[in-house]
């Protein structure tokens, strides 16, 4: 109830973003890169370097070596207004190849924001253009909170089972598998910590593991966060779902990473929103943490 009295006093509206579907027909964006790609073909594993971008919270673009773009999980702000203001401004709207969504939650399926000609949303199965290979392993969303806000409280008030087998679809998570320039890269999106056995499978010799961490364990603890890169053994870790100051607002309840990440024996703090890791860098790491903190694109 406080949370719905705060979202009507300060007025919060939906965001123009809740009615992009019907209007995606506008988009000047056309697909002639897409063919260009599709044409000169690639293979996702011969070396090479990609370019990760950061735009706060778990919203990331990959650019392989070839050039295909990619965007993950942008966010909005909850249309409904039931969760007020996540998100300080709205997602920008990048030109891309293609978004993913890992599931169906607003601050990861501002599918509409970005400009592109594909929307790869929740996919399950095996996708290929040019030298990028992806697979997407269908999973659970965290159903249970192991933070300092305990959000498993409000699915009991509203009726919800959480849990698998009987949860609501919004607690579907599709774990995406990204390979190119001779790299595997997890995109964990908000899956449980105790997935399938098959999922394991999928996301074994993972170079890159791109997870959510943060102070108030929201999504999986500091021992949960632990135990499954200890269990993938990536190269390279790279912090997720965390508050980004200048993107995110404090009524998300989320905190930063920088414990966890001042914790690690191997942590770099990225002076700025962009990293580029060539196959070279990431066969020297070993669980090698990239924190982008604060730093991320508005445009």
């Amino acid at each position: 109830m406080f949370r719905l009295l705060l979202v009507l006093a300060l007025g919060i509206a939906t965001t123009p973003g809740a009615w992009a579907q019907s209007e995606a027909w506008k988009q000047k964006l056309n697909n002639n890169h897409v063919i260009a790609l599709q044409n000169a073909g690639g293979d996702p594993t011969a070396p090479g370097k990609i370019t990760i971008d950061y735009f706060g919270h778990a919203a990331f673009r990959m650019t392989s070596p070839n050039g295909v773009i990619m965007i993950f999980d942008p966010w909005r702000n909850d249309p409904s207004g039931t969760f007020g203001l996540w998100f300080r401004n709205e997602f920008p709207n990048v030109e891309v190849d293609m978004v993913l969504s890992t599931h169906a939650h607003f601050d990861h399926d501002d599918i509409y924001a970005p400009q592109s000609p594909m929307i790869l949303d929740r996919v399950a199965g095996e996708f290929q253009l040019a030298d990028v290979r992806i697979v997407g392993l269908a999973d659970k969303h965290t159903c249970i909170a192991p933070g300092v806000v305990d959000w498993t409280d409000f699915l009991k008030e509203i009726g919800q089972p959480g849990c698998p087998p009987d949860n609501w679809g919004h607690l579907d998570n599709t774990v995406f598998v990204v390979e190119t320039a001779g790299l595997k890269v997890v995109v964990w999106g908000d899956n449980r910590h105790n997935p399938s056995e098959e999922t394991w499978a999928g996301v074994d010799g993972a170079d890159i593991l791109i997870i959510p961490i943060d102070a108030s364990q929201h999504l999986l603890s500091y021992e949960q966060v632990d135990k499954i890169v200890d269990r993938i053994k990536p190269g390279a870790v790279i912090p997720a779902h965390y508050h980004t100051q200048g993107a995110t607002s404090v009524i998300s309840t989320l905190g930063n990473a920088d414990d966890w990440v001042d914790a690690q024996d191997e942590a770099t703090k990225i002076e700025g929103p962009t990293l580029a890791l060539s196959t070279d860098d990431v066969e020297e790491m070993s669980g090698q943490v990239l924190y982008f903190g604060a730093h991320h694109l508005t445009d």
